[in-house]
This record gives C-alpha cells, structure tokens and sequence, in this order.
C-alpha cells in the first residue's frame, strides 16, 4: 500500500490541480448507470477525503478505508458530511455492514503487487458488497506501461507557507509487473526557509484485463466492463488508466 505517512501533510498541496469533481462526477454517472438507487459507498483508500467530499455533495454516504492515520486526521478535520473514515488496511478490515458500491481511486489497487494481497482484498469487497452489488477502480494498465514507459517526473508545488519539489524516478521489473516508484520530496518552509527531504519508495503493480477477469472469477465477481478512466474509451496501449467495473455475482 501507498505510504503517505511521511508527507500527507502536503498532499492535498501535491494534488491540488487534480480534478476531484470532475472524477467524482464520472463516478456517479457510472454508478447510477447500473444502479440508480444506489445510496451507500466504501471508498478503499480514501485518502485526505477529497473523493469523499464531492461524493457527499452528490448525494452518497460514503466510509472510507485509509491505512494512514495521518489521512484519516486530515480528512476528518475536512468535516464532510455524511463521510466516515476509518484506519485500516484494505486487504484486512470488517465492517459488519454491506454497501450497493465500493470504488477505490487513484491507482490504490495497483499498490497490492502480489496476488495474494490482491485476492485478500477483491474477496473482502465481496463480502462488504449487497447483492449484486458493484466494484469501480482504476489501476495500472500493462500494455501502456511497456508501451509508454514511466518517466521521470518533477512537480513543483507552493502555498503562503511553503514550496515542495517533488521528483520521482521509476525502474521496471518485468518479471513481477511492479515498477518501483522512488519519491524525492523537497520542502521549504518559506520563513525559515529550512529544507526537509523525504525519500519513499511506492511499489506500483500494473495489470493486464486478462489476469484481472481471473481473479474477479476467482472471488466471485463478473466483469462489466473496462474503458479508459474519465473518457470511456477502449483501452488501448496509450491508456494508463484504466477503470474496471465488476458486479458481485
């Protein structure tokens, strides 16, 4: 899983050219497409609640599931109505509840880099999902990530307190479909002017659609579709992410 705990404190700075309406607008439409009743959401990974917010404003109630304490406080101190999260792992948590829904965002998925991990988590979906119930996320997509190759990247971000340079270096493996993500993070406090540096390491693991229906066999769920995440179109080896839509069988 993502390890946030280091610098959540600036990752609502990091993010916040992300469209978060615009998703979370997507994935309303998506979700009222095959469910228009659909009212209760389990948001896996739900970070510093920004997803959850315009979530709310559209009419769900939503608990999330966030490994980071951290994220948890952020989002909590947010005050989003009808939003409650809770400090777990994804791949080990009850809720003694059932949801018409459960989404997870951003690329959480593809943190889960081994199968076993993997099944852990689709098989406690299942048992959190209603009937019938549905399981949105995006991921990864294998043939992109061969196709494109990930970059080197460098974000430089400010507010009235500080300015944060992020760089992020990639390397692939090919043998397990994991690229190891190596975060940089420069932060200067704009008064004092002193510096912090974070180093991490995030484990990505990217998925073909294939293997995916596999697994989704596995733990009891059906594809319903896949297509590019934000537009719906057909996945191709141009689409990084991807969204997946399974129904609990």
């Amino acid at each position: 899983m993502a390890n946030f705990l280091n610098y959540s404190k600036y990752y609502d700075l990091l993010y916040k050219d992300k469209n978060y309406k615009e998703e979370t607008n997507y994935i309303t439409q998506t979700l009222k497409e095959l469910n228009p009743s659909v009212k209760d959401i389990l948001e896996l990974g739900s970070g510093s609640g920004s997803h959850a917010y315009f979530l709310s404003q559209n009419g769900f109630s939503i608990t999330g599931i966030e490994r980071s304490q951290s994220m948890v406080q952020e989002s909590l101190q947010k005050e989003i109505p009808n939003f409650e999260p809770i400090q777990a792992d994804i791949t080990d948590f009850e809720l003694n509840q059932q949801f018409d829904a459960v989404i997870s965002i951003f690329h959480v998925i593809s943190y889960l880099t081994n199968n076993d991990s993997l099944i852990d988590c689709l098989q406690l979906v299942h048992k959190h999902l209603k009937p019938k119930g549905i399981f949105l996320f995006d991921f990864w997509y294998t043939p992109a990530v061969y196709s494109l190759k990930p970059e080197t990247r460098i974000r430089r971000l400010e507010d009235e307190s500080i300015s944060v340079v992020r760089i992020a270096e990639s390397t692939i493996h090919t043998q397990t479909n994991v690229v190891d993500v190596n975060f940089e993070v420069h932060i200067q406090d704009k008064q004092t002017l002193q510096t912090q540096v974070l180093k991490e390491l995030h484990p990505m693991r990217h998925f073909s659609i294939p293997e995916l229906e596999l697994l989704a066999r596995l733990t009891g769920f059906e594809i319903v579709k896949s297509e590019e995440f934000l537009t719906k179109s057909k996945p191709s080896d141009t689409t990084w992410g991807v969204c997946l839509i399974l129904r609990k069988k």
